[in-house]
């Protein structure tokens, strides 16, 4: 009798790490900066007709990298999850931080469990009424979550654009200085992505210049969130 063939489970998670990892490196890079005027979240996108920013709740907001049939089904989640808890209990109960562990769970549990692990990589996003405020969460392949306020940086962006942005940003930065940064970020790693398609062309689903661009804007009184035709 033929003896089953012995795994370590060590051996397994990093198998699976590694190839949530590449999937995820293979996507066009995101970023999303805290500044003066809100929050900024761009992303390289090449397609017409698939979105990598969202709007998900009245000051929430959305970015995603890796295979866009996966992180479309968690944006979509996302949004019915705030829906219903801001109908249940009160709008003011729907935060960043609770959708991003509701994402941790979900991501965390087909890392493990599922066939094969989920290759995204998400951050969650809430503007405050001042800077200090803002929250930025980044949710990883594995269901790991970080607080990355001020900025995080999602999917294929190289260490000379995650450097970039941490030695250039600041308190106080303008929604033009942080136009600057984040195309850099975004320059240094706007390589062919996986899973996320190009469906038509080469302009961008959010504007001319190949990046979809997002401000969740403070001054906003209701829904925050605005699409920019271009990075400032």
């Amino acid at each position: 009798m033929t003896m089953p063939l012995y795994v370590p489970p060590e051996q397994i998670i990093k198998d699976r790490a590694d190839f949530a990892k590449r999937g995820v490196a293979r996507g066009r890079p995101a970023v999303v900066l805290s500044t003066a005027d809100g929050v900024l979240l761009a992303a390289a996108n090449t397609s017409r007709a698939l979105r990598k920013l969202s709007e998900i709740y009245d000051r929430m907001a959305f970015a995603a990298v890796g295979k866009w049939s996966e992180f479309e089904a968690l944006r979509v989640a996302g949004i019915r999850y705030a829906d219903l808890r801001g109908y249940s209990y009160d709008r003011t109960d729907v935060t960043a931080r609770g959708l991003a562990g509701a994402y941790a769970q979900t991501i965390a549990a087909a890392f493990t469990g599922d066939p094969k692990p989920l290759e995204v990589e998400l951050a969650v996003a809430e503007v405050g009424a001042s800077q200090v405020s803002d929250a930025v969460f980044h949710v990883r392949f594995d269901g790991s979550v970080s607080d990355e306020l001020p900025w995080a940086v999602l999917g294929g962006a190289t260490p000379a654009g995650r450097q970039a942005l941490a030695e250039g940003w600041r308190p106080g930065l303008s929604l033009a200085q942080a136009g600057s940064l984040a195309r850099l970020a975004l320059a240094e790693g706007a390589f062919s992505g996986n899973g996320e398609g190009r469906a038509g062309g080469a302009a961008a689903a959010g504007g001319d210049d190949g990046y979809e661009v997002g401000l969740l804007v403070r001054a906003s009184s209701g829904r925050a969130f605005a699409r920019l035709g271009s990075l400032p």
